[in-house]
């Protein structure tokens, strides 16, 4: 046989190696460009209401320490849902819809922009033409949302979100009528607002005690996911008491996988007997689309901030008037402190409460009208329940030695007046 080297060999395998090459190129290409294929997934970041920072403001302006006048307007007129059976469930949900749904109603916002001019504008040559008298050009912003009539007197409970920064809001009722709204107060650090319309025969929805709602209860979400119309889906309740989102200031969510997608928020999350457990808010989601994990604001909370937003014009709640920081185990070691427990005031707020009361910056805080601090939210959310004018006792570590301090407990003031320092 005769001698034939290796780039003999290798030359006559060419033609079997190439159309392997290219296919190999091939795969590599179409995974590169469709992730999903092999299983992985994209980058896109979860998509959640973008809320402020839980933190109390560092100094208020003169407006927040004034006094404003009391609003005089009798609480809403809400109608109370029977307690929530569970026997065995029904095969049709279709009479908790008919309950419920007519009282969902679509919001449709709107609010006047200035429209970018164009490029050629901003170059002198060409604006020697015109001068400088040119008439701004703008342009009219839509959002749509969904709502929940709670009162015969026309209160529309909805997200602040839904309607923040709107010149105009409509309310479409499923049964075809239309009208525009009144803003009657929003709440931003809970994402709540209510609105008033004014119709004859309203269908009005039933609050449930949204403390009875349990793990693995049936819930239904209603609303109008991108403005497709009036929509229903079917889940079940997840979880109950979620917070550590970074949704709000004020977390305490119903969690439920009943499809939610952008046009629900506002709407109801009602029970299998038809009465409102939760107004829907947010998702978390990789797609921008329903995954299953979906929000929820408890109808106690919300019955809570829609009595106050009528009542009072805005939700009071108490305020120290500091800064908190979580306490890691490294800062309670450098404090002395055998457990992470409490948090660690940071700033404080020139003449608040906290500054009355002798609180420094570098104080450890450990507990609240003899509770022990164990996490930072809850504690937030416990002094805000607190009503402004009482006094509460306090534990602080200061230079290793624990004090005890009293506070009058002072009225935190709305966003747009929390100025940093």
């Amino acid at each position: 046989m005769p001698y034939r080297s290796p780039r003999h060999h290798l030359r006559s395998l060419m033609p079997y190696l190439l159309p392997v090459m290219i296919g190999l190129l091939l795969a590599m290409a179409l995974l590169n460009a469709f992730p999903q294929l092999s299983g992985r997934h994209g980058s896109e970041a979860p998509v959640v209401t973008p809320p402020p920072a839980p933190r109390e403001p560092l100094a208020v302006s003169p407006e927040a320490a004034a006094p404003r006048d009391p609003i005089e307007r009798p609480a809403p007129e809400l109608r109370q849902a029977p307690p929530l059976s569970r026997e065995q469930g029904p095969a049709s949900y279709a009479a908790a819809v008919e309950r419920a749904a007519p009282a969902v109603v679509n919001i449709y916002s709107s609010r006047v922009v200035e429209r970018d001019q164009h490029p050629l504008m901003s170059d002198p040559f060409f604006r020697q033409f015109f001068g400088d008298d040119m008439p701004a050009r703008q342009r009219m912003l839509s959002s749509l949302g969904s709502g929940v009539i709670v009162s015969e007197q026309g209160y529309v409970l909805t997200n602040h979100h839904v309607i923040g920064g709107a010149d105009q809001i409509q309310v479409a009722l499923r049964d075809g009528r239309e009208t525009l709204a009144e803003v009657i107060g929003t709440d931003p650090e809970s994402d709540l607002a209510v609105l008033r319309i004014e119709l004859d025969d309203l269908p009005v929805i039933e609050l449930a005690d949204s403390t009875e709602v349990a793990i693995g209860d049936v819930a239904l979400a209603i609303g109008n996911p991108f403005g497709v119309g009036q929509t229903v889906t079917m889940g079940i309740i997840s979880a109950t008491g979620r917070s550590h989102l970074g949704l709000n200031a004020y977390e305490d969510f119903i969690q439920t996988d009943a499809a939610i997608n952008p046009g629900n928020s506002g709407g109801a999350l009602i029970s299998p007997d038809g009465a409102m457990v939760g107004i829907n808010t947010a998702i978390f989601s990789r797609s921008g689309g329903s995954q299953g994990i979906g929000f929820a604001i408890p109808a106690n909370l919300a019955r809570n901030i829609l009595e106050e937003l009528v009542t009072q014009g805005r939700v009071i709640r108490g305020w120290l008037g500091v800064e908190a920081q979580e306490l890691n185990p490294e800062l309670a070691a450098s404090f002395g402190l055998k457990a992470p427990r409490g948090v660690i005031i940071a700033g404080v707020v020139p003449g608040g409460p906290a500054d009355q009361a002798g609180l420094r910056p570098g104080d450890v805080l450990l507990s609240i009208d003899g509770r022990a601090i164990l996490d930072a939210r809850e504690t937030m959310a416990d002094i805000a329940a607190v009503e402004p004018g009482d006094s509460l006792p306090l534990t602080v570590v200061r230079g290793g030695e624990k004090l005890a301090l009293t506070v009058e407990v002072g009225e935190r003031p709305p966003p747009e007046l929390q100025q940093p320092e």
